[in-house]
């Protein structure tokens, strides 16, 4: 089984604005509503791609109400915690830029990360997945993940773990040799404190130090210029990007970790499971939605 955490799962409501002005009342366009967080979108895609999974993670107020409903419409399997306060929304507004507004999240204290950890714990088996994703609300610090897979880790001992979150959220976690981690090129900049972006072996280099921190694995997602991994058979991989126009950015890199382990899990093959996540990244960033199997199958015959 697959398994994704979503600490900080959201509403997200999407506004077009032609021109947006500030210091005035803009007009949207076009809106819509969608259920968000990185490991609900993971999910989502590797139900899209015909893969089992259980979204797990904590919801609250009105608005985890509204996720528990729509994540019920889409057919998602879900075992939710209820926590105090409420679940963010995040508005993304699309105008000459991409501005992103995001909220800060339910209350989420340590007896209900205990909560989680109870769940998991009677769950997880030899061959699983568990894939935790995304940030933490502001009652939970940068340690909650590490501190998380030190309880789990008599459990994990054959569970697939995948790391995808920024800053320390990620690098206090890599002591306990997550399989996967899927840093963008700017959060592996931030983490090195490098002020421009690497060429393709600048980013073999930092991927390289990364595994030297713990991680198994290293994919470096780098929007419109592809991806790079190193892996622990020491190869150094490089997929280029397929051309398109940039539609909408949100869930591009969890439908690139959604591509990966899909891909991986049927050939077992690094370069074919980059080259597939790569493929997945760019359909999602080329429509307003996350992708369609049909749309990335047709974005990676692009690539060929």
């Amino acid at each position: 089984m697959i398994y994704t955490v979503t600490f900080n799962p959201s509403l997200d409501y999407y506004v077009k604005v032609n021109n947006i002005k500030s210091g005035i009342v803009n007009r949207t366009v076009g809106e819509r509503l969608a259920v968000g967080g990185k490991g609900l979108n993971v999910s989502l895609a590797l139900k899209e791609l015909g893969d089992d999974t259980l979204a797990l993670g904590f919801v609250a107020g009105f608005t985890g109400k509204y996720i528990r409903d729509k994540v019920t419409e889409l057919g998602l399997s879900y075992d939710f915690i209820d926590v105090e306060g409420q679940s963010r929304i995040n508005v993304k507004v699309k105008s000459n830029t991409e501005t992103d507004i995001n909220g800060t999240g339910a209350e989420i204290y340590q007896n209900d990360v205990n909560k989680l950890i109870r769940k998991l714990k009677g769950l997880l088996k030899d061959g699983d997945w568990l894939i935790i994703c995304g940030s933490v609300p502001s009652t939970l610090d940068s340690s909650t993940y590490a501190n998380m897979l030190k309880k789990l880790k008599p459990s994990l001992t054959n569970v697939n773990c995948v790391i995808d979150a920024c800053g320390g959220l990620l690098t206090q976690s890599l002591k306990y040799h997550p399989f996967l981690i899927k840093p963008n090129v700017y959060e592996m900049c931030e983490i090195f404190g490098l002020t421009s972006v690497p060429d393709v072996e600048g980013v073999f280099v930092c991927a390289r130090k990364l595994q030297e921190m713990g991680a198994r694995n290293v994919i470096v997602s780098m929007g419109g210029a592809g991806a790079a991994m190193v892996t622990e058979t020491q190869q150094s991989l490089y997929v280029r990007a397929a051309r398109g126009q940039l539609v909408n950015s949100v869930g591009a890199g969890d439908s690139m970790v959604a591509g990966f382990i899909h891909e991986y899990i049927k050939s077992g093959n690094y370069f074919s499971a980059l080259n597939f996540a790569t493929a997945a990244g760019s359909a999602c960033a080329f429509t307003k939605n996350l992708a369609t199997r049909e749309q990335i199958e047709y974005v990676e015959s692009l690539m060929l």
